[in-house]
């Protein structure tokens, strides 16, 4: 992990692509122009490619991504 991934607060950059990281560059400079509002805003917008926001968010949360997916499944009736 590189100087950039640790300022943005990155905790896995595993797996992520160009496009990945234009989406992350686009929240850190939403969130550093506009603050918690235009961060907001800038997530709400990322959501119309649910691939691509599973990924980021996975970026920045790569625990609590792979637990909520661990609960989905058992919740469903899937092995662990």
């Amino acid at each position: 992990m590189g100087d950039r991934d640790e300022e943005l607060g990155i905790g896995d950059t595993s797996g992520l692509s160009d496009a990945d990281w234009v989406e992350i560059n686009k929240l850190r400079d939403a969130y550093r122009t506009g603050g918690q509002k235009a961060l907001k805003d800038a997530w709400r917008e990322l959501t119309d490619d649910p691939i691509r926001t599973v990924r980021v968010y996975g970026a920045f949360f790569p625990d609590k991504l792979r637990n909520t997916i661990k609960d989905v499944m058992a919740a469903e009736g899937h092995d662990r």
